[in-house]
């Protein structure tokens, strides 16, 4: 039996700013975000006890990731059987973009909801940061 594809939680929250580098620095010291260049990664346990992570992560405005929605911000949603998960998405009508595309940190694949907004999904290898 074929498993389903589902969402975990949130994986990421992704945004356009004016100055990404200047918007790192007030959140790390105002805040105290632990900042790199990709933004800030927040480590927990999920359910099941095993380290998980959330990214945050400022954008330029004029980056082209979020497109083709017009929006300003991006989710990240945790998943797991990402490629049964697009084509169940598939099946039922939904838009899903690009292809599925897998790094050392996870595979990810991307797919618009019913208001424009690109929503990137992703299976993360947590393991992959430890």
């Amino acid at each position: 039996m074929k498993k389903k594809g589902k969402v975990l939680g949130i994986g990421g929250v992704f945004f356009k700013t004016n100055d990404p580098s200047e918007t790192k620095d007030w959140y790390k010291n105002n805040l105290g975000f632990n900042t790199d260049d990709w933004g800030c990664t927040f480590w927990w346990k999920d359910n099941e006890d095993k380290k998980a992570s959330t990214q945050w992560s400022p954008f330029a405005k004029d980056t082209k990731h979020f497109e083709p929605s017009k929006k300003d911000f991006m989710f990240n949603y945790r998943v797991e059987n990402l490629a049964e998960l697009l084509e169940e998405l598939k099946e039922k009508g939904i838009t899903v973009l690009d292809k599925l595309e897998e790094y050392d940190y996870g595979k990810f694949g991307w797919i618009i909801d019913l208001d424009g907004n690109k929503i990137e999904l992703w299976e993360p290898k947590d393991e992959a940061f430890l």
